[in-house]
């Protein structure tokens, strides 16, 4: 085994340091409980918060080490493969095979090649103790002493049983695989367990040459088999050997891989150590919920150029992070690496409950309050600035309420000038909205329809503070950390009345009809948002227990085809808050708190119907006044059609279906008068669109004249069909 030959006094001085040497070693072997608590993985694993395995991550890129694996959960055919082909004594040596000794020295003297006599048990102690392990030109004489010694000390001490599981897992495969979990995950996509004779073969064959090529394995892994008494053609082992070598870079196959995106934010914002194992907040079976109902909806949205998506639930009282879907995956979206619950987005219709808000909380107005939808023109900066409504139309007067439940353009603007974009920017801001960096003015009105960038994790967290009343705080991200210290944000009325307007279906019938995707049996309240040109679709909303943030669109920033909110993010936040729901108490509509009162309204000129509505304590008593007010003050005029605006007329659609609405404001009794003639008393009036060129001119009841407009009908009639209505003058 030494390999050398020593004689005279120097020999005895020689054994005498050897045996000193070799004492010292043998007294620093560690036990085999000490060696595996040693153990640590080289990735981090995060934990649900029921303790299930959630997401797997790599933070060691040094070597790749798994979980240590028991000797009970190696497949019977590794552990005859290893003694097989390493240490055929194994169970009947004592740490040294002295008959393999002798024969290694008569193999030496005659310059013969032989297998050599290192044992399993002496292997382990060069793999437990870096002094002993071989250097380029192999072990000096010392080394290989304290390697007999400790091996003999190992014997002693720890059990057979042992000796194999501790090597197996600390000795080093191929490339960076360290320990056969790690061999047995990347090369054969399988548990240590289910390894067969064949895949056991190679990976002993490894053991031998970690670095050798395809042909030299497979060639050794043949001649295991035959040892093995399990021989296979040695052109099928060297098939399975070249197919298991090419994924020796490849990533872990088995690695749980539920939310990636969200461990990838829980390690940069808090580094943690190779095998850490951390208990989130996640439940997995949320967190796999809503992957698999983003990844549905995606793919049947996949024809209207709809490629991502995200997908974040809150706990509302915890601030517990429930699930964290980042990307709807490699299968549908070319950038599944990028998280879409903290990317930039244009934030579109979601900012506008903060909006109202601050305008009921500083009592510029109430639910009930009107505001005129009508043409604006605002002059900015930037030049003209004409916002219009999702349905490219307008509804003249409308309270609050409906302006904010049907996501009305025109109010909301109208609604910033009052408040002002600086103060809305500030509240944004303190509701932990990180992005808004510039100050009001650079947003100016347009603010109010969210052109401003946010990440949905953000933003859903926003309304987590309307769910709750106006008390704010940060997210928790593991079971371990404290909860979060709230603190007064919102007022707790305004806030109140708001999340009530966000759940009454009738406030968004104008836009959304009473039954659609935000619709839920339960008390919710939810907003929608599209961005300009489609580019980005929202539904964010909440009940007593959650709230639900989702986001579709693509990363790359094209624009999707013709999909809303309604149509893109709706469908998959009301699958994943019903699932939600499922494991909690009913939501119930939230108790009013101190501050709101009631009170019925009923509107002039049946503006809108008679309700009960919810105001600040104090502002129901204005009311009426601001009603007659909003009324004098809207000026007279035609809503539609807008002056310059061309119709066109569709041969496709029966002419009884196509009309035109003529609208007015601020008129009781309106007089519509066509190229001159009077065809209407009425507000709205149905007009069938007739080809030409047009001047339609509005006149009140005493036919005063209000307001006129020119507007064009272009299509595929010279006259009206037999069946079609015509237009006739009305008498006056």
């Amino acid at each position: 085994m030494l390999g050398l030959k020593i004689t005279g006094p120097r020999a005895w001085g020689v054994g005498l340091a050897a045996l000193l040497l070799a004492s010292q070693m043998a007294l620093a072997n560690p036990s085999f409980r000490e060696v595996r608590a040693a153990w640590r993985s080289s990735d981090v694993l995060v934990l649900d918060r029921q303790g299930q395995p959630l997401q797997r991550l790599r933070v060691d890129m040094q070597q790749r080490r798994l979980d240590w694996v028991a000797l009970a959960d190696i497949s019977p055919a590794m552990r005859y493969a290893l003694v097989v082909s390493e240490d055929r004594r194994f169970y009947q040596h004592s740490g040294v095979d002295w008959s393999g000794v002798a024969a290694a020295a008569w193999a030496n003297l005659w310059n013969t090649r032989t297998r050599g006599a290192s044992t399993l048990t002496m292997q382990l102690a060069g793999l437990l103790d870096a002094d002993l392990r071989a250097g380029q030109q192999g072990r000096s004489l010392w080394q290989k002493v304290g390697q007999g010694w400790s091996a003999s000390w190992l014997e002693t001490h720890w059990q057979k049983s042992e000796i194999l599981e501790a090597y197996l897992n600390l000795v080093s495969f191929r490339g960076e695989l360290v320990g056969l979990s790690a061999l047995s995950h990347t090369l054969f996509g399988k548990l240590p367990r289910g390894l067969n004779a064949t895949e056991a073969a190679i990976a002993a064959a490894l053991l031998r040459g970690p670095n050798a090529d395809v042909a030299r394995v497979a060639s050794r892994a043949c001649k295991i088999l035959q040892d093995m008494a399990k021989p296979q053609p040695c052109s099928t082992v060297r098939v399975e050997t070249e197919m298991a070598l090419s994924r020796s870079r490849a990533g872990n196959a088995l690695a749980e891989h539920d939310a990636p995106h969200f461990a990838r934010k829980l390690l940069a914002q808090r580094p943690l150590t190779a095998g850490s194992t951390v208990r989130s907040t996640v439940s997995l079976p949320l967190q796999r919920f809503a992957t698999a109902a983003l990844q549905r909806h995606l793919a049947a949205l996949a024809k209207r150029n709809v490629q991502d998506g995200a997908v974040v639930v809150l706990d509302n009282a915890s601030g517990d992070i429930l699930a964290w879907v980042g990307s709807a995956g490699a299968g549908l979206s070319n950038a599944a690496e990028v998280d879409g619950v903290t990317a930039l987005r244009q934030a579109g219709s979601t900012l506008k409950p903060f909006l109202y808000q601050l305008a009921i909380e500083r009592r510029y107005l109430t639910a009930a309050s009107l505001l005129d939808d009508s043409p604006l023109d605002l002059q900015t900066a930037g030049g003209l600035y004409a916002p219009q409504n999702y349905a490219k139309d307008f509804k003249g007067l409308v309270s609050v309420r409906s302006a904010l439940g049907a996501s009305l353009n025109v109010p909301a603007v109208r609604t910033i000038e009052m408040v002002s974009p600086t103060a809305l920017r500030d509240r944004l801001a303190a509701l932990g909205l990180s992005s808004l960096q510039q100050d009001g003015d650079y947003y100016g009105a347009s603010l109010a329809l969210g052109a401003a960038d946010v990440r949905l994790l953000e933003l859903t967290n926003s309304y987590r503070t309307l769910a709750n009343g106006g008390q704010s705080s940060a997210l928790r991200w593991l079971r371990t950390d404290p909860l979060p210290r709230r603190q007064a944000l919102l007022s707790p009325a305004s806030s109140f009345i708001v999340a009530d307007i966000l759940a009454d279906r009738t406030a968004r019938v104008r836009t959304f009809g009473l039954e659609s995707a935000l619709s839920t049996r339960y008390w919710s309240a939810v907003k929608t948002g599209t961005s300009k040109d489609m580019r980005d679709n929202w539904t964010i909303g909440f009940s007593r227990q959650f709230t639900v943030g989702v986001w579709v669109g693509n990363a790359s920033g094209e624009p999707m085809w013709d999909v809303s909110g309604m149509h893109g993010a709706a469908p998959v936040w009301l699958a994943v808050l019903d699932r939600a729901q499922q494991t909690a108490p009913a939501s119930r509509a939230p108790a009013a708190p101190a501050g709101v009162t009631q009170r019925t309204v009923h509107y002039q000129n049946q503006i809108e119907a008679s309700r009960v509505e919810w105001f600040l304590a104090g502002t129901e008593r204005e009311l009426i006044v601001a009603e007659t007010q909003a009324i004098r003050n809207q000026a007279p005029g035609i809503i539609s059609p807008l002056d310059g605006s061309i119709y066109a007329v569709d041969p496709d659609v029966p002419p009884k279906h196509q009309r035109v609405m003529l609208r007015a404001r601020g008129v009781s009794q309106p007089q519509w008068l066509l190229d001159g003639k009077l065809i209407c008393r009425a507000n709205p009036c149905k007009w069938f669109p007739w080809p030409g060129r047009h001047q339609l001119e509005l006149r009140d009841g005493r036919g005063a004249a209000i307001e006129s407009v020119k507007f064009e009908v272009r299509g595929a009639f010279l006259r009206p069909p037999a069946s079609a209505p015509k237009s006739k003058p009305v008498s006056p």
